[in-house]
C-alpha cells in the first residue's frame, strides 16, 4: 500500500480551501480517499457566519468517518449523511438557503479486497490508473458543458481588453448567468446543504485488480492538464507516481507563473489552491 498526498493554498495569504485524507480501516481490509475542493465564496454577504474551510473540514471530517465505519452504506448516502450532518452544524446560525452557503467539489473512493468504488461530484477529477497502464479519468462535466449562450459570454469577455471597464462589466454579467446554473437543473451541482444532491453524482465502481493506482486531483491541481497542456491525464499519473504529489503542484506553480495574467492561458483565478491524493492500493 502506498498512499501520497499534499496540498497547498494558492495565495499563501488566504486559508487554503481544499481537504485531503485518506483512511485505512483497521481490518486492514480497504481504505478510503476524500478530497474536496471548497467553492471561493462572492464578496460580500454569503448567509454564513463560517468560512468555506470550516465546512470542508466538516464534510470531508463526516465523509471520512461515515466511509470507513459504516461499509454498508454507497458512497452515495456517505455524501447525502455527510452534508445533512454538516447543514445541522451551522443551521442555527446561518441562511443555508442563501445560493452561495459554503459548498465544495467531491472526490471519493473506497476500496476493498475485491472493488474499488468512487464518486465524483463537480469539477474535481478522479484518475484511475488501469492494470495495463491506461489512464481513465473519472469526471462530472456539467461545469464545462454550460449552455451556448453561456459559453458565448465567456469568450466574448476574454476579447475584452484585460483591465477595462468594459470587459469587468461584462466579467460581472458572465459570473451572474453561471451563478444562476449552479444546483440547477440544466446547470451543475456542487456539496452544499441539500443532501439530494448527492444523486447527482458520477458513481462507478471497478474490480480492484483491474487497477495500479487512484489519483485525485482538485481542479487547482488538475490545471496542469485541463489549462496549460502540459501533458495527458497518463503524465499526470505518470508523473505523481514518480515524484510525488508536491511534485506536480510545483510544475503547475511554474505554469502559473509564466503565464501570470492569463493571457495565453485562460483562467477562473491566476493562482488556485491544489490538492493531490496518490494511492497504490
Amino acid at each position: 500500500m502506498r498512499i501520497e498526498l499534499a496540498t497547498e493554498p494558492g495565495d499563501p495569504q488566504r486559508p487554503n480551501e481544499d481537504y485531503a485524507s485518506v483512511a485505512l480501516p483497521a481490518s486492514g481490509q480497504g481504505g478510503v480517499l476524500i478530497l474536496l475542493d471548497g467553492v471561493t465564496p462572492p464578496e460580500g454577504d454569503y448567509g454564513c457566519v463560517h468560512s468555506v474551510p470550516w465546512f470542508t473540514a466538516r464534510l470531508g471530517g463526516a465523509m471520512l468517518e461515515l466511509s470507513v465505519s459504516h461499509r454498508d452504506m454507497t458512497l452515495t448516502e456517505v455524501l447525502a449523511a455527510a452534508i445533512s450532518r454538516t447543514a445541522e452544524n451551522h443551521r442555527d446560525t446561518c441562511d443555508l438557503s442563501h445560493p452561495r452557503t459554503p459548498q465544495a467539489t467531491v472526490v471519493a473512493a473506497r476500496w476493498s479486497d475485491r472493488t474499488v468504488d468512487h464518486l465524483v461530484l463537480s469539477d474535481s477529477v478522479l484518475l484511475l490508473e488501469k492494470a495495463d497502464g491506461s489512464v481513465h479519468p473519472v469526471q462530472d462535466t456539467r461545469l464545462g458543458e454550460l449552455p451556448p449562450a453561456v459559453r458565448e459570454q465567456r469568450a466574448a469577455v476574454r476579447a475584452l481588453p484585460r483591465g477595462s471597464a468594459e470587459r469587468a462589466a461584462a466579467a460581472g454579467a458572465y459570473v451572474r448567468a453561471v451563478e444562476a446554473l449552479r444546483n440547477a437543473e440544466g446547470g451543475f451541482f456542487t456539496a452544499a446543504a441539500d443532501p439530494a444532491v448527492a444523486a447527482r453524482a458520477v458513481t462507478g465502481s471497478t474490480p480492484r485488480a483491474r487497477l495500479r493506482s487512484l489519483t485525485a486531483l482538485s481542479d487547482g491541481a488538475s490545471r496542469w492538464v485541463e489549462v496549460f497542456r502540459e501533458g495527458s491525464w497518463a503524465d499526470c499519473v505518470a508523473l505523481v507516481a514518480t515524484s510525488g504529489p508536491q511534485a506536480l503542484i510545483d510544475r503547475v506553480r511554474a505554469a502559473e507563473a509564466a503565464d501570470p495574467e492569463g493571457a495565453a492561458h485562460p483562467r477562473g483565478k491566476a493562482r488556485d489552491d491544489a490538492a493531490v491524493v496518490h494511492v497504490a492500493p
